[in-house]
């Protein structure tokens, strides 16, 4: 599995409160915001089924 970059666009207030959460979970900035999206995508899959992907966007 290839590691890609993506960017996004936040208030500064809400990068903060990020960044407070992050730290008292122990986690970096990044890693937090990585279990958010598995959190989601593990919500979206058990209410729609598993996203199936093309072999090519793997």
């Amino acid at each position: 599995m290839a590691i890609k970059n993506i960017s996004i666009r936040i208030d500064e207030q809400m990068l903060h409160k990020l960044h407070v959460v992050a730290d008292y979970e122990g986690r970096s900035a990044n890693s937090q915001v990585l279990i958010l999206i598995r959190d989601a995508i593990e919500k979206y899959e058990q209410k729609h089924g598993e996203i199936e992907l093309d072999a090519k966007k793997k």
